[in-house]
């Protein structure tokens, strides 16, 4: 009986130590806060909290059934962001993350498992904001017809030639734009929707004066991410059109041609009625009678 209460005791002594064990471990290691993902044209980096104090974070991440990676910068740093551009290569996958709370570097542990937080899962393809776009307004000779030239924005991505990639290059035919424009003096709006970021618009009054918004439009996302950031608000020149744009060379040839025809018939009127003057001058003359000699 004295051995069984020995055996019990021990039992209960390993339980607590194993307990505390695990507490001093919670609080010597705090496990991370406020996980997220901050992303915009493609440059992805995971944020947390709070600042460490005596111990450091490890970010190990992964796609779905795949073996978990580590980046060497994210690798027991007091940092609390980890930047992982360059190692989501598989940009329509959804990664997750975890960021575990480890000793500063140099220091050992007894511990097997550190304290972690999981991140949601991010997809840098179906996810990634993407900024504000920039382009330029050309208007045609006639006055006739409006085209936007939009830049297709630079990503943080790079190829294996480590040239810069832009947002065309990673959508291709995903990529559309939507433009919001109205006359500079109303306050009616239209929208059009382009697949090319070379935009021709014209339904617009010949001569008149429009403004514009363009933003990236990515239809295959969900609703509340398929807008990009709107562009700078810019107009186009309001231009007064020539008398030949504003009637066009048929009619500016007919009234030309009426106008003639006018001057020919006064200029007929006139030397018919001087005609008839003159006959009737001499047709007087003639009726006098002569002078005695």
């Amino acid at each position: 009986m004295e051995s069984y209460k020995q055996v019990r005791f021990g039992v209960l002594a390993v339980v607590l130590v194993l307990c505390c064990a695990r507490t001093c471990a919670s609080d010597n290691f705090p496990k991370a806060q406020n996980v997220s993902w901050s992303s915009i044209n493609f440059k992805s980096i995971l944020t947390w909290s709070p600042k460490p104090m005596n111990y450091s974070y490890t970010v190990e991440f992964s796609e779905p059934s795949q073996d978990r990676q580590r980046t060497p910068n994210c690798i027991r740093t007091t940092e609390t962001e980890c930047d992982l551009t360059a190692e989501l290569k598989n940009l329509k996958a959804y990664y997750s993350a975890d960021i575990l709370s480890e000793p500063m570097r140099g220091v050992t542990s007894d511990l097997v498992e550190f304290p972690h937080v999981r991140s949601d899962k991010f997809s840098p393809y179906f996810d990634t904001a993407i900024g504000r776009p920039e382009f330029k307004i050309e208007v045609s000779s006639d006055k006739r017809k409006i085209t936007l030239h939009v830049t297709d924005i630079p990503t943080a991505l790079f190829n294996k030639d480590k040239k810069r990639l832009n947002i065309r290059d990673v959508f291709g035919d995903d990529l559309q734009y939507k433009v919001i424009y109205r006359k500079a003096k109303s306050t009616g709006k239209k929208e059009k929707f382009s697949k090319s970021s070379v935009i021709e618009l014209t339904d617009v009054d010949q001569g008149v004066s429009y403004c514009f918004y363009v933003q990236a439009f990515l239809p295959f996302r969900s609703s509340n991410k398929q807008l990009g950031e709107i562009s700078s608000y810019h107009c186009s020149q309001e231009v007064d059109p020539s008398v030949f744009e504003e009637y066009g060379v048929g009619v500016i040839a007919g009234a030309i041609l009426i106008i003639i025809l006018a001057l020919t018939a006064i200029i007929i009127v006139a030397v018919i009625c001087c005609r008839r003057r003159k006959r009737a001058k001499n047709t007087g003359k003639e009726g006098l009678p002569l002078n005695g000699v």
